[in-house]
């Protein structure tokens, strides 16, 4: 796969922004929530959110490229900035909404070559989260890892506007129904509400 220097450059701050500002909710209330991010013990939040929120959000958008180009697309990931920002505002606030960007692909493309395409990100999404299972006995960060990962899945398996879910509920309400079903169940399992 080939990048252009703009998409490197716009994958690189939407992961280090990603991972400020999940940083961010990770850290303690404060008083200003500022103070925090001078502190020895963000450094440490900060580079546990780059390798779980942060790397769970590359693989998934390298997901979507990736087969979209094998399906002979054009594809580059491009950041929205005023999206990362308010993920940033979010994460000092305390609660976190991020939608860093997307990958845009063009060419000629079957509706079942578009859904695949969709619902390569959050696949990829539930790989990541069993590798990051895999490793909980030996690392903490990794139940971290998890929980990011299935929330980006089931997230972006909900079939509303631009979601993955949507492009892929379109193409086929099975295939949506087999991914989507588990994926947003454990995501609600995991966050305390079945």
């Amino acid at each position: 796969m080939n990048y252009s220097r703009r998409e490197l450059k716009d994958l690189a701050v939407a992961w280090l922004a990603l991972g400020l500002a999940f940083g961010l909710l990770l850290s303690p209330i404060s008083a200003t929530r500022l103070d925090v991010v001078v502190s020895p013990e963000f450094a440490v939040l900060f580079a546990v959110s780059l390798v779980t929120a942060g790397v769970g959000f590359l693989g998934h958008e390298l997901a979507h490229k990736a087969v979209a180009v094998h399906f002979g697309q054009h594809a580059e990931f491009r950041a929205d900035y005023g999206m990362l920002l308010l993920a940033i505002a979010g994460g000092l606030a305390g609660f976190l909404f991020a939608a860093p960007g997307a990958v845009h692909h063009a060419g000629r493309i079957t509706n079942r070559q578009r859904g695949l395409v969709a619902l390569a990100g959050p696949v990829a999404n539930l790989a990541m989260a069993g590798v990051f299972w895999a490793l909980t006995p030996i690392s903490a960060i990794a139940s971290y890892g998890v929980l990011i990962n299935v929330l980006l899945a089931g997230f972006n398996m909900l079939p509303f506007g631009p979601l993955d879910g949507n492009t892929v509920r379109k193409w086929s309400l099975g295939v949506y129904v087999a991914v989507a079903v588990p994926s947003i169940l454990l995501a609600l399992r995991l966050l305390g509400f079945v």
